[in-house]
């Protein structure tokens, strides 16, 4: 029996013509295809799983969209999940997977492994993506050894990570390996915080660790020789730096950064939050903890324990698991001492300090903005919503500024043997170049923060913004690389590489003395026929916007002269009985604008040595035969040892 037809629709059904070959190539033509979408959003834990479900503790990333095989594998990364203790693999994660695209993501998860070899990928692209908004360009690794100690030149060049590599508390950056590996282990029985007692650990579900290691990687990437530890503050410089991309990511979760807001009425640095009406009641939720973070016995019940500010913790779940009271370190966990640093060895405690310098300024350029606005707040001390939401955004935006401030500044460092003294100078003097007229008073914040901790650049004559700039050369006091291509925002061609790098390396030895090298190797061992060349491990364009709103262009390289010296003057040379000194130069050399349809001759604006002296020699002996977190190879190169170093 025919159906009736639906009222108001007309019964008579004209069929389509049928569509022709040509037409359904028109129809499925590549210009009218449905183009990939820009980013991709997958679930993350923005701390860890020991938060639950407290505020903005899951929530989604938009990263960089690609195809991806399942792992997953990427253009810069690939995880690979093989489980060194089980000896097994788990089954990858296909993010590609229609069902994976239309959840945006697996849900968090403590037991299912697909998710976390998504959190690590997410993380760590996350990450990555950072590094590159904030210094304008593609950030590539450091390439892989072959058992020779050659590189081994592939594409693409990934970075491999490991969710379940070692059954340890412990995770690392390995350039050995190529990879970032991950442990896994059993909280403390007796004090294992917001943990089961012995319950399974993964630190590749921490934020803050994922954060951190990547983060090695790519300064590594970055700078090649960071890696050697030629005196107390390299090994500290890499946890500091790692430290600070953790804890200025915790600055974009906009959910947690609102709720600390309302809960410290707008002193985001304040160490402890309020609970609720109780803790106002009592004066302080700072009253209510022990000195060492525990609950005081008169806190009978959860709401009446004040919880750690997340947003300067880091790491909180492993900190606790492994028989801490809080997190594992903090970005206030150094007071403003001077005498602090000269006493200070141990690479994560000396960072530390560094860590609070540079957020003490920013909380410092934090609150001299947002006083005008907490001054319109009631005397409750509650935030308007409306209130905390233009805080929430002004902190968020400072935060960014900062971590972009210290990438940049990565740039502005010498090439080798770097002091916390030279990344004072280096963010001074990029700060100078990005935001000369310092309406915020950046530079004024870092300098006293700095100096409060009693870490000084050498070189500066004076405590003055001034004095602690590199000196910026006269545009005739060096001759510039005649022909040198500087590409344009998106980096440069192979063969411009090519072209680049041949010239640089002619021209630096054409100028080694104006530019600090010598032929000869300042210690006694040297002979007058000694010679050695002057490698050039990097150089890259910059483009930066002035305020003025004109585009400056700058190329940034670094010289490197090495020589394979004594460890111990005057020992019988042997296996390990060598060491790789090295004296080099970053160059910023600026390309000029055009003026009246003429373009001038490029110049060097900065050259940022750091060159050997017999001083720095007997200092370098010293700091890499005494250091407990670095590995010597046959070959004299000494290079710290990240399993090592976060194992302590």
């Amino acid at each position: 029996m025919a159906e009736e037809p639906v009222a108001g629709i007309e019964p008579h059904i004209v069929p389509a013509p049928p569509l022709s070959a040509t037409v359904v190539r028109d129809i499925y033509a590549p210009s009218t295809r449905i183009a990939p979408p820009p980013k991709r959003s997958l679930k993350i834990y923005a701390f860890d799983p020991s938060r639950g479900r407290r505020v903005g503790n899951s929530l989604s990333v938009a990263i960089e969209f690609e195809a991806v095989a399942p792992g997953p594998v990427g253009s810069r990364f690939a995880v690979v999940d093989y489980d060194g203790a089980t000896r097994r693999f788990y089954l990858p994660v296909h993010l590609d997977d229609p069902m994976v695209l239309a959840r945006g993501g697996l849900d968090p998860s403590e037991t299912d492994p697909r998710f976390h070899q998504q959190m690590v990928y997410a993380v760590a692209s996350e990450t990555l993506e950072r590094f590159q908004k904030a210094l304008g360009r593609r950030v590539h690794w450091r390439r892989p050894l072959d058992a020779d100690g050659h590189a081994i030149y592939r594409k693409p060049n990934r970075l491999s990570l490991h969710p379940h590599a070692l059954r340890q508390a412990n995770a690392f950056y390995s350039p050995s390996a190529h990879a970032i590996l991950f442990g896994y282990f059993a909280a403390d029985t007796d004090d294992y915080g917001e943990n089961l007692p012995g319950q399974t650990v993964f630190t590749c579900l921490s934020h803050d660790i994922v954060a951190h290691e990547t983060t090695h990687a790519i300064i590594d990437g970055i700078r090649t020789f960071f890696m050697e530890p030629t005196n107390i503050d390299v090994a500290a410089f890499h946890e500091a730096f790692a430290d600070l991309t953790a804890l200025f990511q915790h600055f974009a979760h906009k959910e947690v950064l609102l709720d600390t807001l309302q809960k410290t009425g707008g002193k985001l640095y304040a160490l402890n939050l309020e609970t609720d009406h109780a803790a106002r009641a009592a004066g302080s939720a700072l009253s209510m903890v022990n000195d060492d973070g525990s609950p005081r016995p008169e806190n009978l019940i959860q709401r009446d324990i004040a919880e750690q500010n997340p947003l300067i913790a880091l790491a909180t779940q492993f900190g606790q698991a492994t028989g801490m009271h809080g997190g594992l370190r903090s970005a206030l966990g150094v007071p403003p001492r001077p005498e602090a640093i000269a006493r200070t060895t141990e690479p994560h405690q000396r960072g530390s300090i560094l860590v609070a310098a540079v957020f003490d300024a920013y909380f410092t350029v934090y609150l001299n903005k947002a006083s005008p606005l907490l001054s319109l707040a009631p005397g409750n001390g509650a935030l308007p919503q409306p209130l905390a939401e233009l805080l929430s955004s002004n902190a968020a935006k400072m935060a960014e500024t900062f971590f972009a401030l210290c990438a940049r500044a990565l740039d502005y460092c010498p090439p080798v043997d770097l002091t916390f003294g030279d990344f004072l100078r280096a963010l001074i003097t990029v700060d100078l170049d990005y935001y000369p007229d310092d309406t915020d008073g950046i530079r004024d914040a870092l300098m006293q923060a700095f100096r409060l901790r009693g870490i000084v650049a050498d070189g500066a004559s004076f405590f003055s913004e001034k004095s602690l700039c590199w000196p910026e050369l006269q545009p005739d006091t060096l001759p510039a690389p005649r022909g040198l291509k500087f590409g344009d925002p998106n980096g440069l061609t192979r063969t411009e590489q090519d072209a680049n790098g041949k010239l640089l390396r002619i021209w630096a030895l054409e100028n080694a003395a104006a530019l600090g090298f010598s032929e000869k190797d300042p210690g006694d061992y040297a002979e007058e026929s000694d010679k050695y060349e002057i490698s050039v491990p990097s150089f890259h364009p910059m483009f930066r916007v002035a305020q003025s709103g004109e585009l400056k262009i700058d190329m940034v390289v670094e010289l490197v002269q090495t020589r394979t010296t004594p460890l111990y003057p005057g020992a019988h040379a042997g296996p390990r009985s060598t060491f790789m000194a090295r004296s080099g130069v970053t160059l910023i050399i600026a390309k000029p604008s055009m003026i009246e349809g003429q373009r001038a001759q490029p110049y060097v604006r900065y050259a940022i040595a750091k060159h050997l002296t017999p001083q720095r020699l007997d200092r370098q002996r010293a700091a890499l035969a005494a250091s407990p977190v670095a590995t010597h190879g046959q070959d004299g190169h000494f290079s710290i040892d990240f399993a090592l170093l976060h194992q302590g």
